[in-house]
């Protein structure tokens, strides 16, 4: 093979991998990104291990949707708004670096508050339902016993959250939603940093949102056994969880 062919040979590979890389990010920027789940935040819905793919289209586009967050432009476009219930990945307004995943509680201009450990939206309590199958969840390494519940928020949406059960936030303020803005809570009720802490993460704007969870496309339980130990996958595998839709 001459210098000349050499040369072609390794420009046309620079191009494939080029042209490659666009395509990721296109996909990433504007479709789908998969995302990794490392903490117990949102058990039951969500475990430590889980991988989720999340879509970016579905509240249209901020500098967040696309890698390292340039400075392109202030506002959303193609917005569309986010429903009461949704999985949501968002930057924490503390950095507008770190990605948070949280379920959609309150909208702009609705009151929150927590009145003996219920939650009250615009006045009104969310109607719960006692759940008996469920009794213990993680919190990082370790576990606790827990009340879990079915919620069914004001637009009909239905989601399970639990509270530890040897004692649970029982009173707050009014949280009171500014514009433009919405307040999330972890499904994990009591091993959740979400928009009850107004000085870590609080009220968090639209433009930070990056997109909705849609399924869990692959998960290992990470506590027992990190990935990379293949030898240990059989024992960490969740196949029950693979390709599973996230509600």
């Amino acid at each position: 093979m001459n210098r000349n062919k050499i040369i072609d040979s390794v420009v046309d590979n620079i191009k494939t991998i080029i042209g490659a890389l666009l395509i990721a990010v296109l996909i990433r920027s504007f479709i789908f990104q998969p995302f990794y789940i490392p903490s117990s935040s949102m058990e039951p819905t969500l475990l430590i291990g889980d991988r989720i793919f999340v879509s970016k289209y579905t509240y249209g586009f901020s500098r967040h949707s696309f890698p390292f967050s340039p400075n392109l432009f202030d506002e959303r476009i193609f917005y569309k708004k986010p429903k009461q219930g949704d999985l949501v990945v968002f930057k924490t307004p503390a950095d507008n670096r770190t990605d948070y995943i949280k379920r959609l509680i309150g909208l702009p201009g609705d009151e929150i508050q927590f009145v003996e450990g219920e939650i009250f939206i615009n006045g009104e309590k969310i109607i719960r339902k006692k759940i008996n199958s469920i009794d213990m969840v993680r919190c990082g390494k370790f576990s606790f016993k827990v009340n879990a519940y079915e919620e069914t928020l004001p637009n009909g949406i239905k989601h399970t959250a639990v509270y530890n059960s040897s004692g649970t936030l029982q009173n707050t303020k009014k949280f009171i939603i500014p514009k433009k803005h919405f307040f999330l809570l972890g499904d994990n009720r009591d091993c959740s940093k979400d928009s009850r802490y107004l000085e870590s993460v609080g009220y968090v704007n639209f433009v930070n949102l990056v997109g909705k969870a849609q399924v869990i496309f692959f998960s290992n339980d990470t506590v027992k056994s990190r990935l990379l130990k293949f030898w240990n996958l059989k024992e960490s595998f969740r196949s029950d969880r693979l390709f599973k839709k996230i509600k």
